[in-house]
Parts: C-alpha cells; sequence; structure tokens
C-alpha cells in the first residue's frame, strides 16, 4: 500500500492538555502538505484552526472526551459550539458507566443526542474498546449502528491501551457496513497502519504516521499554501 493511501485515511492528532497554537498551526501544515483527511484537536481550538486553513481542510474534534461522563445535553451543547466554531467532523466519547450497568438504551440515547446535534456533519463514536468486554463491544457495534452515527472509533488513546487488530476486526465484522470503522491510539508504523486498513479501517487517528512520512522525507517540497494567519 502507498504511504499517500494510507496518509489520505488519517486524522492527524493532536489532544494534548498543553498543546499550543503554534502547534496546532503546525499540524494543519502538516495534514495539508500530506493531504490527510482532517485534523482532530480539542475544542478550544477549532475556532483558530478554522480560521488558519479556510476550506482546505476538514478539521475533528472530541466531545465529552476523554471520560465520556458529561450529561447528553451537555455533550450535544459541546458538539454544537463545536460546528458553530467551524468543526467538520465530530467524535464523542460514550458512557461507559451506562455499558458496565447494562443501561443500553441510554447509551443509545446519549448518542443519539449528539447525533441530533450533529446533523449533516460525520459523527465518529469512541467506545474505548480497551475496557469493554468483547460481549460489550458487540453489543456497542449493535447500538452505534442504530444510533445513525457514521464511523465507530476503538480509543480515545488516553486509557490504558489504543486500538488492537483483534478489536478492528470485530467491530468491522458486527457493525452494519454503513457503519465505519476509525482505529486510534497506539499506531506507531507503516506496517500496523496498513494492517489496521487491511481489516477495514477506514480512518486512522495518530500522529505518528505523518510524523514517519517526515522523517522519510516523503513530500519534500510541497507548499503547503497557506494564506497569512489571523489564528
Amino acid at each position: 500500500m502507498d504511504i499517500q493511501d494510507i496518509l489520505e485515511k488519517c486524522d492527524h492528532t493532536l489532544l494534548t492538555q498543553t498543546c499550543t497554537a503554534q502547534e496546532i498551526r503546525t499540524l494543519c501544515d502538516q495534514a495539508i502538505k500530506f493531504n490527510c483527511a482532517s485534523v482532530c484537536i480539542p475544542p478550544a481550538h477549532v475556532a483558530g484552526a478554522k480560521r488558519y486553513v479556510g476550506d482546505k481542510l476538514k478539521i475533528c474534534t472530541v466531545i465529552g472526551f476523554p471520560n465520556g461522563y458529561m450529561t447528553s445535553a451537555v455533550k450535544a451543547f459541546e458538539a454544537q459550539d463545536a460546528i458553530a466554531h467551524g468543526a467538520d467532523e465530530i467524535d464523542m466519547v460514550i458512557n461507559l458507566g451506562m455499558v458496565k450497568d447494562g443501561c443500553w438504551n441510554d447509551v443509545l440515547e446519549d448518542i443519539r443526542a449528539v447525533r441530533l446535534a450533529t446533523e449533516g456533519k460525520i459523527l465518529k463514536v469512541i467506545i474505548e474498546t480497551c475496557l469493554l468486554t468483547d460481549e460489550e463491544k458487540v453489543q456497542l457495534c449493535a447500538i452505534v449502528s442504530a444510533s445513525g452515527a457514521d464511523y465507530i472509533k476503538t480509543s480515545t488513546g488516553f486509557s490504558t491501551a489504543g486500538a488492537t487488530f483483534e478489536d478492528v476486526a470485530l467491530m468491522r465484522r458486527h457493525c452494519d457496513p454503513r457503519v465505519k470503522v476509525k482505529a486510534a491510539g497506539g499506531i506507531s508504523s507503516l506496517e500496523d497502519a496498513e494492517k489496521f486498513i487491511e481489516l477495514g479501517a477506514e480512518r486512522l487517528g495518530t500522529s505518528r504516521v505523518v510524523k514517519i512520512a517526515i522523517a522519510q522525507g516523503y513530500g519534500d517540497g510541497v507548499p503547503a499554501a497557506l494564506p497569512e494567519s489571523n489564528y
């Protein structure tokens, strides 16, 4: 698989608590240069990033992040606010307490509240696979499929582990074909990225793939072609 095929499936990601505006601008420059699917950034940086890139790049942000235990109304408001400031895609975290309680209808309604707030935008649902049993993962595949969300996503990258090959294969097997799979967290090599794609992931949440491309000199001389910043 060509490296560009991998890069085009990447949500180039920076979600550290201390990330600065300059770091976000650099992330955007890199994502445009390598034709990434989007940048995935904290909500507070969405407005500035959108001003910086205009229509040259999709802006993705995270909702209910990273723990997912906010109320549904708060998540819906977060999503609406992010969209108002320029977000094109929303990655939300489910309420894992509801999962552990077996309150499946509540989990579904939590997702649907955000889906209602994000009509016309891509919605990805983070289920945090490292904290789930296989039975819970299968049940959540059915719930995400029923919710109207566009993607099911493995991980926040802030818990005990990230994406695994086994989980991506399970999610692809049990989700409705309409629902796409995003693998995120711990993707550290081109070989791993390619394997996730082969198993059915249509997006990758990572910063390392772009770093590898830079280290290998891929795309040298390709201008970012960005406007002057008013970030």
